[in-house]
């Protein structure tokens, strides 16, 4: 979106009432409303308006009183600050979607998890932030976003009774933006989940969090719209409100009019990197499946189909002969993939996936996501004005990096990376014959300046070709090793001061 034309647009018509004074058409007439400053002359007796005719919709709205949820749930709500590393990046850059600068869409979205504080300076700096998290089990079990804890090395929980604890990350998804940590304590304070199928557009939601700092902040609004899609976020369906969140909002609980916890603010649509009425929050029954798997398995599996689909719109749906527009058009079937083996076709539409309908694109990656690799699912499809219908093997996606665990990836607690094995395309891309390619640096690594995407090659000249390796190499290594890195086809050696 352009942000000078949308606020020029906003200043001109402010301007334009400002100098010519505010009109009302009626009857097809234009009657000027004089200022306060001018006398009013009226032409009849003013006579009392009659009385309004009574509703009989028996629509009605109320105000809506949130102090009882802050005074039983707002403990429940904490305080999250991180430190950590970060390379430094100018100040012209952020974490938009690195789209063309012509889309409306290169400056729409934007992350506003901790209150970031890194100076613009080259090299890897200190990175302090803020976020908010909430208590599920009074064991001390708490959620946050991904991207509030990515990186850090510590992260410090504070409790509205002005307890404060230090918090071991359990893991993160940055797929879905999800993270799990935990504090030692006992008989916590929790919240209560509720349904977010249940959630209706209209209804009131209420926001507790830590916006640029202030603790136990709470706002409010209403659900703007739900099952939101949103640049590259294809698993999430998220709730759109209008409650005014902030930088330190990011992790929060979002509750419904019982108190029930429906969401996790996440995102936020911004010109300044403020609230601009438009935010965006994860649903809670996305959160917990998420919470289930880092928790119990450390990482977070999820099917792959391997199409890229698109939204049918009005004339596509006659192009293709629906009696309306809906399902999701196939636009590119991946080679060998699930769905090629499974006999999708690009132009097929997709209505059904395993029974599940598919009333908008976004529906499906997030049907397919929930599949669990190896199932065989259906699918029914409309291929050239015929119904068919298919059946195939879901397969697992792979990403560089879907989920971190540090009991998982144990060479994080002293080297700070998460690798991975290259295969087979990206050796023959990079030109080697093994090595580890980075999706996470933090501590150590991070300082040192290693970034994701770098091929690690060898740990004090042994060569590795596996995690496990890394990560035995690490440990019976001394306090300084140095790593052979390769970034951009370029070779260096990286020294690290291990703790």
């Amino acid at each position: 979106m352009n942000r000078q034309t949308f606020a020029r647009s906003t200043i001109a018509v402010a301007i334009l009432v400002a100098v010519t004074g505010v009109y009302v058409h009626s009857n097809g007439t234009v009657t000027p409303i004089s200022n306060a400053n001018a006398a009013v002359f009226p032409t009849a007796p003013l006579t009392t308006p009659p009385a309004a005719a009574p509703m009989t919709s028996g629509i009605t709205a109320t105000a809506t009183d949130f102090s009882s949820i802050v005074e039983r749930a707002g403990p429940a709500v904490v305080n999250i600050s991180v430190t950590g590393s970060a390379k430094a990046t100018p100040a012209s850059e952020n974490n938009t979607p690195q789209l063309d600068p012509n889309d409306p869409l290169s400056q729409f979205f934007k992350r506003f998890g901790p209150q970031l504080q890194m100076p613009h300076q080259p090299g890897p700096q200190i990175m302090r932030g803020l976020g908010s998290g909430f208590i599920i089990s009074s064991d001390g079990l708490i959620l946050t976003n991904a991207h509030v804890v990515d990186g850090a090395q510590e992260v410090t929980v504070k409790l509205t009774d002005r307890r404060e604890f230090k918090a071991k990350v359990l893991g993160s998804d940055k797929q879905s933006d999800i993270a799990v940590i935990r504090i030692d304590a006992k008989n916590l304070p929790t919240v209560q989940i509720g349904n977010p199928a249940q959630t209706r557009v209209g209804e009131p939601v209420l926001a507790i969090g830590s916006p640029y700092g202030f603790e136990n902040t709470a706002t409010a609004g209403i659900v703007s719209a739900k099952s939101r899609s949103l640049p590259d976020d294809n698993y999430v369906p998220f709730i759109q409100t209008d409650v005014a969140v902030n930088p330190g909002n990011s992790g929060g609980p979002l509750f419904n009019i019982k108190g029930q916890v429906i969401g996790i603010n996440s995102q936020i649509y911004s010109q300044t990197g403020g609230y601009q009425g438009l935010s965006f929050s994860i649903p809670i029954d996305v959160a917990m499946h998420v919470e289930q798997q880092l928790v119990q398995h450390g990482k977070v599996t999820r099917g792959h189909l391997g199409v890229s689909v698109q939204e049918v719109n009005q004339a596509l749906a006659v192009s293709f002969g629906l009696p309306k527009a809906e399902g999701a058009l196939v636009g590119s079937v991946e080679k060998n993939g699930p769905a090629e083996k499974g006999g999708l076709e690009t132009g097929d539409v997709i209505l059904r996936f395993n029974g599940q309908a598919i009333n908008r694109s976004a529906d499906l990656p997030e049907f397919v996501a929930d599949s669990k690799p190896g199932s065989t699912v259906t699918v029914d499809v409309v291929r050239h004005g015929t119904a068919k219908t298919l059946s195939f093997k879901v397969g697992e996606m792979t990403p560089n990096k879907v989920a971190s665990n540090d009991t998982a990836n144990g060479e994080q607690g002293r080297l700070g990376l998460a690798v991975r094995p290259l295969n087979q395309d990206e050796r023959q891309q990079a030109g080697v014959s093994g090595g580890l390619v980075v999706g996470e640096a933090s501590g150590p690594s991070a300082l040192a300046g290693i970034q994701a995407g770098d091929v690690i090659l060898s740990i004090n000249g042994k060569p590795v070709s596996s995690a496990e390796q890394l990560r035995q190499l690490a440990n019976k290594a001394g306090k300084n090793v140095a790593l052979l890195v390769q970034r951009d086809g370029q070779k260096i050696f990286v020294p690290l001061t291990l703790g």
